[in-house]
């Protein structure tokens, strides 16, 4: 069993991330937080799919305007992403979001701070400071030469400082790089210099292929030492592919239960329908299922039975006709046209059934 890093505990919202809690599933909207129909649709979309808490970049008024709007539409706490401007940190703080993203040493002069810090302070609101190996200050960068785990601590170092000399603890810590090798050596690092809740994050990860690999590696070795308490998998495009990475990342760890394990095989020569599309279907199926249930996918009625005796529910298809297999027992003989269908059926069953004995 993996033994977690305590850190101190934060309060976002109706979560409390750090302590013995759970490793909270995060991502970022794609939309414009103004564009309010767009973010909600985005939130609504990613809650079923159970992530637990979204940042959203809020740039201008129009975007602080948004967040009351958004706020009464979602069930989930709320992450303003703000840069530079302690104006519209502190207009978001008012407006009811329930975590900042900001590196206070980027605001301007301490009073900015102070004024910052007394509003998050007033309205019980973390700071997330973001450390990015690519963003490290100048002088930074010229003393170590490069982006490095050492740089990435120092600077944080200095952000975490501010907000200690005003009495503010409620932080929480990235340090991400595209590099998952600098993530590693950084987050290892943070976890010896730093008591407060980390953030995991490969940034700028590029595609689905690339980011699963890079995150997997890099995230999957930290959690695996017990460090990280939130967790986002940066993935180009639209948020929702994030989070089946994410989740099955926790799951492979043993740090989530209620993911199905969908099991499908690589096909051959032997296989006569057309089983791609029917994985590809049935894995978007699951990402609403919360339920630790195994479900196969088989493309021949050779090895399929065997190979699936494992499975909770599983099909294996032939030639116009495919087989339902239930632990191992095939159950039912079916057109291929409905094998989805009548999957889809057990799938919900079996998850309303472990639900029910819960």
């Amino acid at each position: 069993m993996i033994k977690r890093t305590q850190t101190r505990p934060v309060q976002i919202g109706s979560l409390t991330m750090g302590g013995s809690n759970h490793v909270i599933i995060q991502s970022m909207l794609s939309s414009r937080t103004s564009d309010v129909e767009a973010s909600v649709a985005q939130i609504l979309e990613l809650e079923a799919m159970g992530c637990e808490l979204v940042r959203m970049a809020v740039i201008d008024e129009a975007d602080v305007k948004a967040i009351p709007q958004i706020k009464k539409q979602v069930h989930i706490p709320l992450v303003a992403d703000i840069h530079f401007d302690y104006r519209i940190a502190i207009m978001a703080v008012e407006a009811g979001i329930d975590k900042i993203r900001l590196n206070p040493g980027n605001i301007g002069s301490r009073e900015n701070v102070e004024k910052v810090v007394e509003a998050c302070r007033s309205h019980h609101v973390p700071i997330r400071i973001g450390i990015n190996s690519g963003s490290l200050e100048k002088d930074i960068h010229e003393k170590y030469g490069k982006p490095t785990a050492a740089g990435m601590i120092e600077s944080a170092k200095r952000h975490v400082q501010i907000l200690e000399d005003l009495g503010f603890y409620d932080i929480v810590l990235s340090f991400k790089s595209s590099d998952p090798k600098l993530c590693i050596e950084a987050y290892q690092e943070a976890a010896k210099q730093f008591p407060y809740p980390l953030h995991l994050g490969v940034t700028e990860a590029g595609t689905i292929t690339s980011s699963a690999i890079k995150s997997s590696y890099a995230l999957g070795y930290l959690l695996h030492e017990g460090i990280g308490d939130t967790i986002r998998i940066s993935v180009n495009g639209h948020p929702r592919k994030e989070i089946p990475i994410v989740k099955q990342l926790l799951k492979s760890v043993g740090l989530l239960d209620n993911v199905p394990n969908l099991i499908a095989c690589p096909t051959c020569g032997r296989t006569q329908w057309d089983i791609s599309s029917v994985v590809d279907e049935i894995e978007v199926f699951l990402q609403t299922i919360h339920a630790d249930i195994s479900v196969a996918i088989m493309g021949c009625a050779v090895n399929g039975p065997g190979e699936a005796k494992h499975a909770d529910i599983a099909i294996a298809g032939g030639k116009q006709e495919g087989l339902l297999i239930k632990r191992g027992v095939i159950v039912e003989k079916l057109p291929q046209e409905q094998m989805v269908a009548r999957l889809k059926e057990e799938i919900l069953t079996l998850a309303k059934l472990q639900e029910a004995g819960s």
